[in-house]
């Protein structure tokens, strides 16, 4: 058994698995393509004599967390041969990719699981749920009068008005992907088209990712900046009334639709969807930004698969120290003070998803409540949120 990275003339024995392993099929005339895509990816293997066994894919990319765009490795494409399963070349490629990640500072690494109790065996912790709204014909009925006008774009007409708005509204957010130009045509769009609102002053407040196929509308994506463009992006899928019999809505959780209907009352339904976790807890904590309350907290962190994370950290207005374990060293009397906290459970909070007294008061962090407390007061409050999948 050897784990390494895969070279670009490998690039089509990856291509093979993931055809294998997802069950699905690249036209041979994709396949440049597809092989171009992956030169952005880093690819480790697991190889059995001349074999790929197993394959993990690590995706540069950016989020923004608290207001801040931190690097982040996106973990993709995991995948075995099924007579080579069970032997923990997962395993032991996840453990691999944590170091490459931490190596390439790479301070959180977000995945889509297959399985959310298998990655949290490895830190990684759910982030971020999503709410679907299906809305059946008799139900579209619009909001109020509608303003402004509805520009409708593809992929070949994509215009930057439209990252600018996602940017925007993705700061109300915490956990979103950075998009550049490159990922909104690649990525978002599909078979899917935009329509943008402009409000009187032709400023773009708003806009939605939709499809209408088969009767349906699927609205993948439901951004907007103001209460106007939310009613005037709504008027707009009712006045597909006549075209469809039902109309898919993917929102986050904490956006205020179908509130502001005339008729609220519709079928929602809610799911987790990402995992998070941080990769390297010191130059996290370090950048991150805490609240200023004259109030200092310890955080005994547990790393189980990325030992470098191990360590006490205190958290005070003037910054954050760094108290690792020596190596070889037995503490056989943890810390009387602070909270010892997992780095699943240090990662749902840092990224927005769970507050401190909630974990506190679920038994996933030990200590004072005196201590969970200032915790909750050091922490910003922050709601998570990731429209995209890779």
């Amino acid at each position: 058994m050897l784990l390494r990275k895969l070279s670009e003339s490998e690039y089509i024995e990856a291509i093979n698995l993931s055809m294998y392993a997802f069950q699905y099929n690249v036209p041979e005339t994709d396949i440049p393509a597809r092989q171009e895509l992956l030169k952005k990816h880093t690819i480790f293997g697991i190889w059995e004599e001349q074999n790929l066994a197993a394959k993990l894919h690590i995706i540069p990319l950016k989020v923004q967390i608290n207001g801040i765009d931190w690097e982040m490795g996106g973990i993709a494409g995991v995948a075995t041969y099924p007579e080579f399963r069970r032997k923990g070349y997962v395993s032991s490629l996840i453990k691999h990719a944590l170091s490459e990640m931490n190596k390439e500072g790479q301070l959180f690494s977000f995945l889509h699981p297959f399985n959310i109790s298998f990655y949290r065996k490895y830190g990684w912790e759910i982030f971020t749920e999503y709410k679907k709204t299906i809305i059946n014909k008799i139900d579209l009925e619009m909001a109020g009068k509608s303003s402004g006008t509805i520009k409708r774009f593809t992929k070949k007409q994509h215009i930057k008005t439209i990252e600018k708005i996602y940017r925007e509204y993705m700061l109300r957010y915490s956990g979103g992907l950075v998009r550049d130009s490159y990922w909104w045509k690649n990525f978002v769009y599909s078979d899917y088209q935009i329509a943008v609102y402009f409000d009187e002053a032709s400023e773009g407040q708003g806009y939605i990712l939709f499809k209408v196929k088969d009767n349906k509308m699927d609205v993948e994506e439901f951004a907007a900046l103001n209460q106007e463009a939310r009613v005037n992006l709504w008027n707009f899928i009712c006045q597909h009334d006549s075209m469809v019999e039902e109309v898919k809505i993917i929102t986050s959780v904490h956006d205020p639709f179908p509130f502001y209907l005339n008729q609220p009352n519709l079928k929602m339904e809610v799911f987790p969807y990402f995992m998070g976790r941080i990769v390297n807890v010191e130059k996290c904590l370090c950048q991150y930004s805490f609240l200023d309350n004259n109030e200092n907290v310890f955080l005994h962190v547990e790393d189980h698969h990325a030992p470098w994370n191990n360590g006490s950290y205190l958290i005070a207005d003037n910054g954050v120290r760094v108290f690792k374990e020596k190596e070889g060293s037995q503490c056989t009397n943890p810390p009387a003070r602070g909270l010892h906290i997992s780095i699943n459970a240090l990662s749902a909070i840092i990224i927005g998803y769970k507050r401190p007294m909630e974990l506190y008061e679920l038994g996933e962090m030990k200590g004072s409540r005196n201590d969970a407390e200032i915790l909750e007061r050091k922490v910003p409050l922050q709601k998570s949120f990731f429209y995209d999948f890779f």
